[in-house]
């Protein structure tokens, strides 16, 4: 079975920076894509972040561009998301997700079979 862990959410100044982690169990990361989305209350689950299997190939929320850095260690089973100068409506629960094996990048919630618990971020004004 595989299993996501995310970390790093927390409660942070609007101007502030986090750095949220999705660690995979077992050998279930390798020449995966790995993706980042958010959900606010009330809202659907968005695209935030996506990175292809080999860290080659980046692709982001064009609102979100310049802002937000996703990058993988694999050696660590490990993707980050690195969130500079964070706005109140960045508030929401972040979650990571597996894509498509040696795939492309996708936006698309529904290429994604395995997701984490997701972790809140709040960002106060």
């Amino acid at each position: 079975q595989v299993q996501l862990v995310e970390s790093g959410g927390g409660l942070v100044q609007a101007g502030g920076s986090l750095r949220l982690s999705c660690t995979a169990s077992g050998r279930t990361f390798t020449n995966y894509a790995m993706g980042w989305f958010r959900q606010a209350p009330g809202k659907e689950r968005e695209f935030v972040a996506a990175i292809s299997w080999n860290g080659g190939s980046t692709d982001y929320t064009e609102s979100l561009k310049g802002r937000f850095t996703i990058s993988r260690d694999d050696a660590k089973n490990t993707v980050y998301l690195q969130m500079n100068s964070l706005k109140a409506e960045d508030t929401a629960v972040y979650y990571c997700g597996r894509g498509p094996w040696i795939g492309e990048l996708t936006a698309n919630p529904n290429r994604y079979d395995y997701w984490g618990q997701g972790t809140q971020v709040t960002v106060s004004s």
